[in-house]
């Protein structure tokens, strides 16, 4: 994916169109970063000792839009796709020793919430609230700390793409 490929997020807009459109731009963003990589380059860890990496980002930014649009916002009962109570961080821990079907599957599973995530999105207004971690929130609130959560992510991405093969860019 190129940069001029992204969802160009609306200038002007309702707050559903602006938040979503906004999503939608830092999410076509991660795709961005990671295209063009092979499979050892998205396991390659940022600096040692973490174990950050562009594999983990997709697997844990899949964790994400899986726990606060389907298990938050619409109640769904589902349970995580990488981590366990025990292994909190497996989504980015576990990615040292993935082969090209393990970044594949990362890749459908990530895309599969994502479209998860849109459908919800679209049929739910956005005062709805729902109970998690003994608080209340919005699925407003939702949309807004996604896109913190891509942004920041994508500047971690940003970084380890220059590092990995020089590239740099939006």
């Amino acid at each position: 994916m190129k940069a001029e490929d992204r969802t160009e997020p609306p200038y002007v807009g309702d707050d559903r169109a602006i938040l979503a459109g906004f999503l939608d731009f830092h999410r076509d963003t991660l795709v961005m970063k990671c295209t063009g990589l092979t499979p050892q380059q998205l396991r390659e860890p940022a600096v040692p000792p973490s174990s950050l990496s562009l594999l983990g980002l997709v697997r844990h930014l899949a964790e994400v839009e899986r726990g606060w649009f389907r298990r938050g916002v619409a109640g769904e009962d589902v349970g995580p796709l990488y981590y366990t109570e025990d292994e909190p961080d497996k989504d980015f821990d576990d990615v040292r020793d993935a082969t090209e079907d393990d970044v594949e599957g990362a890749f459908a599973a990530w895309r599969f919430e994502v479209r998860r995530a849109r459908e919800i999105s679209a049929a739910t207004p956005l005062d709805h609230t729902f109970a998690r971690h003994d608080r209340e929130f919005s699925h407003r609130w939702v949309l807004v700390h996604m896109v913190e959560e891509y942004a920041r992510h994508n500047g971690h991405a940003d970084l380890m793409r220059e590092r990995i093969d020089g590239v740099t860019g939006e």
